[in-house]
């Protein structure tokens, strides 16, 4: 019987939260320990996708039950996914990812009539931007909105983050 020599367990990702109606596809890389253990995206308290969705969407999505976020993140024409499958990582940083298998991506856009755009939610997702772009007219490279990003301020987050829910129509220039 073969021993595997890894030390990293061999992790499975989230299904995608999309409907027919996404038109931004927001793809991270794989989630954390604390969204692996809740099944839930951006499970993590720190992580500040929640805070800066509410923030562009002007709904308090962190005091919201997660099935009640995704309906307000898909009626809203937001999508959510991440570039990898599966992997082997220690931990919750991006840089321990290894042995990544990617997600279908091809497969999903093409079940997303509306889609117009995808915004990579960190470096490390944005990895796969020169797949992505072959995939829609638009893709964005997003600073992660994960705690370990910390040299970037939440106030700056957000602007970056509006400039491209903007860009896209998906919120008006004086929201």
């Amino acid at each position: 019987m073969p021993v595997s020599t890894s030390s990293s367990p061999r992790l499975l990702g989230l299904p995608p939260a999309v409907g027919p109606q996404t038109r931004l596809l927001i793809l991270g890389s794989f989630p954390g320990r604390a969204s692996l253990q809740a099944q839930q995206y951006y499970a993590h308290p720190r992580n500040q996708f929640w805070p800066l969705l509410g923030a562009l969407l002007h709904e308090d999505l962190t005091k919201l039950p997660y099935s009640v976020r995704l309906q307000a993140v898909l009626r809203h024409g937001l999508g959510i996914w991440d570039v990898y499958a599966a992997c082997e990582r220690q931990g919750s940083l991006d840089a321990s990812i290894t042995k990544a298998q990617p997600n279908d991506l091809r497969a999903l856009v093409a079940k997303l009539p509306q889609l117009r755009a995808i915004a990579h939610n960190g470096g490390e997702s944005a990895r796969l931007m020169r797949l992505t772009g072959t995939l829609v007219p638009v893709c964005h490279r997003l600073p992660s909105t994960s705690p370990a990003n910390a040299s970037w301020s939440f106030a700056r987050k957000l602007e970056a983050w509006r400039e491209v829910f903007i860009s896209l129509g998906l919120i008006a220039a004086d929201s």
